[in-house]
């Protein structure tokens, strides 16, 4: 199970996470009311897609002991009233085969971040007023 905390106070936009024991900051562009000292949110996501499919590429070639020295993903969002697109670029170099190259091409339809995009993720909200947990504490005090 993966969990992230985030905190915002009265800085715009700037928003404290803390994700596991890693702290970040996530943040919009100046020109939106930001003062830019962090990744938007949407490149925070493509970040977590660029980050597991790199992951669970590596994971998979060292376990098959093929000869990949590096790869290289990039990630590009695009988000309007229409739809939602993803654009996922990888690039391999090593010594691979072409069933080599074609397994890891399976493989980066199926990492743990593609499968929760692809699905859907039910998302289940509970919305905490800490004014109106005070007030009921002074009513029973």
């Amino acid at each position: 199970m993966a969990q992230a905390r985030a905190s915002i106070g009265t800085i715009d936009y700037a928003v404290s996470i803390t994700a596991g024991r890693h702290a970040l900051i996530a943040d919009e562009p100046a020109a939106d009311g930001g003062r830019d000292t962090g990744p938007t949110p949407p490149e925070l996501l493509c970040a977590a897609l660029c980050a597991c499919t790199s992951i669970t590429l590596r994971m998979y070639a060292k376990r098959k002991g093929w000869p990949l020295r590096a790869l290289h993903v990039a990630v590009d969002f695009v988000q309007d009233e229409r739809e939602t697109a993803m654009t996922r670029r990888v690039t391999v170099d090593g010594d691979l085969d072409s069933q080599q190259r074609a397994r890891l091409a399976d493989i980066v339809e199926r990492t743990p971040v593609t499968l929760a995009l692809k699905r859907g993720a039910r998302i289940t909200t509970t919305l905490i007023a800490l004014t109106e947990v005070s007030n009921r504490a002074s009513a029973k005090a």
